[in-house]
């Protein structure tokens, strides 16, 4: 604290924001330090859901959980993950940076530990709640750390690779969840997960953030919104997560919760639009611009759900694991990296936007490979049209973060909360509804290829008997009476007609997620041609102007005091 009182900031390192570390200039090894202890970081914070998420099955077998209490637990994380920033950002700027951080790792080291001990529904509740919050400020402090790394003139390089790490989380669980399960029951990743929270916090601790400056930000009318917007947001997760799995219109309580939800979010945002100094700037959110790359980046994470849900359905209907799909999480990986390094190197201030109109053909490109698949079908199909999903998912976030922090800059540091608020929630929600959206497209179409299925199953037809006929001979050696043999024959039938219904029904998805990806690509070009009519210039150059004719006010204004 004294330090940060005590410290005197040269003009070019002054933090950017209130609550953002000084930007002083570093030698090349504490960079280099800097830079590896923000990978760490972000991947320590990134694997926290992720290792749940892929691995439910074990996590259901342990706690005795059903599929509609495990997916709970997702939904926890999410609850307090989205809408932490709404508290985190502004806590930063008021009471600095190292508290914040101080009180958010305690919080990830204790959430982790926590994990080791959880045997009931409840527990693992609160512990993945505390993982929530505890995973929104190491996505922050992840940038900031990677923002260090990199000298002034490549800053932006260091936001790019800061949002796009914890993207590695879930195919990187994927790879390292077989192992770790080999050596022990599910609690193997929390003890995985805790080494990475304590090597992140000793890291942390050995090379600290600069200082950060003040300011007074909290207002008495940010806890109406927060009460607002926190259970609203919360009751519309749980309606997405549950929706699927229990069926919309099977539960009452998702009618009201969807009611309530939907209520207390409208009512949160009407009184952020007429508040002096809102939490919230909705007035700067509703214009043309905000709301065109809000719309398209959640419309984008809606297309991405064809990897989380699509081809990891897909193989989980043909009866492959997470071991067996090492070799294809691996290329993801790689082309994730590479879809990274591409941004860098082809980042172009007059023409940030193209980067994801191309993201939007190759997620087409993608899915219509993907149409084709069949009870044959392994990971090793996957392997291009998957590699081109993660290389596009992070070539767009990396330039959409880009150029919505560019118009919050633009439009004052004030809106920054706002714009960070409602990414996080477009990704989020976009996410879950991208999910929810396809698995329910994805149980319809199955009911109605097995219905078609069915009918054309008649037990007169040589072929069906043949059939029948085989899978008796299967249990032949356990089930000696020929009538149940029969009937054991004809339910492995019907196994194999649901796994064809449900392979016909995910390729119907991929159509879909195909042909969205068209109508968003032509919608990207067309917001970017009417852009090109209009002289609209990119924000991102419109800033990079500005802030040249204010390091020339500067320097000329230090002459003439000279």
């Amino acid at each position: 604290m004294a330090q940060a009182a005590a410290y005197q900031f040269k003009p070019h390192e002054k933090p950017t924001l209130p609550g953002s570390p000084a930007n002083p200039d570093h030698p090349t090894r504490r960079r280099l330090a800097y830079g590896a202890i923000g990978v760490l970081i972000g991947l320590a914070g990134g694997l926290g859901n992720a290792l749940v998420a892929v691995n439910l099955p074990f996590a259901q077998g342990t706690l005795g959980l059903g599929p509609d209490e495990a997916s709970w637990l997702t939904a926890a994380y999410l609850m307090t993950n989205t809408m932490a920033n709404l508290v985190l950002v502004k806590y930063r700027q008021q009471f600095g940076l190292q508290p914040f951080i101080r009180w958010m790792l305690g919080i990830y080291v204790l959430a982790t530990v926590f994990h080791l001990f959880v045997h009931g529904f409840w527990s693992a509740i609160a512990v993945r709640a505390a993982g929530g919050l505890a995973g929104s400020a190491l996505s922050s402090l992840t940038v900031l750390y990677l923002m260090q790394a990199m000298p002034a003139a490549k800053r932006l390089g260091g936001l790019m690779i800061g949002i796009s790490i914890p993207q590695l989380a879930t195919p990187l669980a994927r790879v390292v969840s077989p192992g770790l399960l080999t050596s022990g029951d599910w609690h193997m990743l929390y003890w995985f997960e805790l080494g990475l929270a304590l090597a992140s916090l000793a890291a942390i601790l050995a090379l600290p953030l600069p200082p950060s400056e003040r300011s007074k930000v909290f207002e008495k009318g940010d806890a109406v919104s927060i009460a607002l917007l926190v259970p609203g947001m919360s009751l519309l997760i749980a309606v997405l997560s549950q929706g699927r799995i229990e069926w919309w219109t099977s539960r009452p309580w998702m009618g009201y919760a969807l009611v309530a939800g939907m209520v207390m979010v409208t009512c949160a945002f009407v009184y952020e639009h007429f508040r002096r100094n809102p939490l919230i700037n909705t007035r700067w959110l509703g214009t043309r611009e905000m709301v065109r790359l809000m719309s398209i980046a959640a419309a984008v994470r809606v297309l991405l759900s064809e990897q989380a849900f699509g081809s990891v359905g897909l193989l989980t209907v043909v009866g492959m694991t997470n071991e067996q799909m090492v070799g294809l999480n691996l290329v993801i990986i790689a082309a994730s990296i590479a879809g990274l390094i591409t941004a860098l190197v082809t980042l172009n201030p007059a023409n940030v936007a193209r980067p994801i109109t191309i993201s939007l053909v190759l997620i087409a490109i993608a899915a219509f490979l993907d149409a084709d698949a069949n009870n044959l079908t392994r990971p090793e199909n996957f392997y291009i049209c998957q590699a081109l999903i993660g290389f596009a998912s992070i070539l767009f976030l990396s330039q959409a973060m880009i150029i919505g922090l560019a118009r919050t800059l633009l439009a004052g540091p004030r809106n920054f909360v706002s714009f960070i608020v409602l990414f996080s929630m477009s990704q989020a929600l976009g996410g879950l509804v991208g999910g929810a959206l396809l698995g329910t497209f994805q149980v319809v179409r199955e009911k109605m290829h097995s219905a078609e299925i069915v009918q054309s199953i008649v037990m007169t037809d040589p072929q069906v008997a043949a059939r029948i006929a085989a899978g008796g001979r299967l249990v032949a050696r356990t089930v000696g009476d020929p009538i149940l043999r029969n009937a054991q024959g004809a339910a492995i039938l019907s196994q194999q007609a649901t796994r064809e219904a449900n392979i016909l029904a995910f390729n119907d998805v991929f159509l879909l997620i195909g042909v969205l990806a068209v109508v968003a690509a032509v919608w990207s070009i067309f917001i970017r041609s009417g852009m090109a009519r209009r002289g609209e210039e990119s924000p991102l150059l419109q800033l990079q102007r500005l802030q040249q004719t204010a390091a020339s006010s500067a320097t000329t204004a230090s002459r003439t005091a000279g």
